[in-house]
């Protein structure tokens, strides 16, 4: 990793956007185990959170935003889920966090976006352009996508099949708890990361790969139906998406189709010290009542997909 010295963030309160989803939760658990100060902000809190004090946040609701920020030194940053325009919110977000005192910001972004994209990729920029300590998480396609609530998760439950637009297109499933680990070494290490981590598991496998790990697993038979991108953007919005970001999750599909996502990187062990989990161990973790997808996060963060 790169970057100058910074003060930590864990002398202050820790604010966690998106701190009941996939990984913010995970972040969460993980800084109040440590010790850290943390505060979980989402759009319902439901009195103190289970590792620290809850606040609502709402991104459609500026006035939430100063009193979230109050106090706080170090934010993980989730973007809305299904936003058109994130930018549009997170950027006057960092400005706000920054002129309010908070030193470092480690923002979850996505392995297809880069800083030279536009949307979330103006918030790359904007924190390396901000902060004295920053990271942007890039990961991969969750393995939590195929557990809880995820179309993928409900397909499987419902028919034992993987429904995308990817081909024989690879991607390396990370599991959220490496992301979440990521992201808590970028918010408390004592140097700043000041870095775009690409955050995957270990070995890139299309769908169909893991149909058969989570066939084998589980003794239940699944299989991958691929399909176009439009037929693909039609089942989404049939089950209520919008339609701009069920085609932007169906052009993401496509773009794997074409080897976009065929690829691993070495950051968790690099960032954390351990080899990321394998899919293999992941669904095996998860095949105990041989139903995939029967357990996970009730939320989404803005990645999955």
């Amino acid at each position: 990793m790169s970057g100058g010295e910074a003060r930590p963030a864990g002398d202050g309160t820790i604010l966690v956007t998106g701190g009941t989803g996939t990984t913010g939760r995970r972040v969460a658990a993980r800084l109040a185990a440590r010790g850290h100060r943390v505060r979980v902000a989402s759009r319902r809190p439901g009195g103190d959170a289970p590792h620290g004090a809850a606040v609502r946040f709402d991104w459609a609701d500026t006035a939430t935003h100063a009193p979230a920020l109050d106090g706080v030194s170090g934010v993980y940053l989730v973007p809305a889920v299904a936003d058109p325009d994130p930018a549009a919110h997170v950027l006057p977000f960092l400005d706000r966090a920054r002129r309010a005192g908070v030193e470092r910001v480690v923002l979850l972004g996505a392995s297809a976006v880069t800083e030279a994209d536009g949307g979330l990729g103006e918030a790359y920029r904007a924190l390396r352009e901000r902060f004295p300590a920053w990271a942007v998480l890039r990961p991969s396609w969750f393995m939590q996508n195929f557990t809880g609530r995820h179309p993928h998760a409900e397909s499987i439950r419902a028919s034992g099949e993987i429904v995308s637009a990817t081909g024989d297109g690879r991607i390396a499933f990370v599991d959220a708890d490496d992301i979440a680990e990521v992201g808590v070494r970028a918010l408390t290490d004592g140097r700043a990361h000041n870095a775009a981590h690409l955050v995957t598991g270990p070995q890139a496998l299309s769908y169909a790969d893991a149909a058969a790990l989570l066939s084998g697993a589980t003794g239940r038979p699944v299989r991958h139906r691929a399909v176009s991108r439009t037929v693909l953007r039609d089942r989404l919005t049939a089950t209520g998406m919008p339609v701009e970001y069920a085609e932007m999750l169906a052009g993401m599909d496509e773009a794997i189709a074409a080897g976009a996502e065929d690829r691993t990187s070495p950051a968790v062990e690099r960032v954390t010290g351990r080899a990321p989990r394998s899919f293999a161990e992941f669904v095996a973790a998860h095949a105990g009542d041989r139903r995939p997808g029967a357990d996970g996060a009730a939320d989404r963060d803005a990645t999955d997909g």
